[in-house]
């Protein structure tokens, strides 16, 4: 019995990167001053030369091993280990912040700015 790995295609593997980090094609694609043709090519390409993974991996913010050893099962496993530990030492990620009273508070705001416009413009008739 055999068991197929998959090909480490080292382009979808920036795409993803790129779009986690929350990048579109034409800011890598300007950073690396190259066109954004160049960089589907290159996202669709399995294997990248050294020297362009190491220019990519630098703008990505990533080093060129973390590109060639990424796996988005990993990524997701973080994720998921991160935002469902409710330990003491995790509570930065937890909302401390009731949107509704934010909400209530921002249209309280807005309302006694418009009462202040409506006084001051009835101050003006009134001169």
């Amino acid at each position: 019995m055999t068991t197929a790995t998959k090909p480490n295609h080292i382009g979808r593997k920036i795409g993803r990167i790129r779009e986690l980090r929350g990048m579109k094609q034409e800011t890598l694609a300007e950073s690396l001053k190259i066109s954004q043709q160049a960089v589907s090519k290159i996202e669709q390409s399995p294997e990248i030369e050294e020297d362009k993974l190491e220019e990519i991996a630098k703008v990505l913010g990533v080093t060129k091993e973390s590109i060639e050893n990424f796996s988005e099962e990993n990524v997701f496993n973080i994720i998921n280990n991160t935002f469902q530990d409710n330990s003491s030492n995790n509570n930065n990620y937890l909302c401390t912040i009731n949107p509704i009273e934010k909400i209530v508070e921002l249209y309280e705001r807005l309302v006694q700015a418009e009462k202040d416009k409506i006084e001051y413009l009835e101050k003006l008739l009134n001169k």
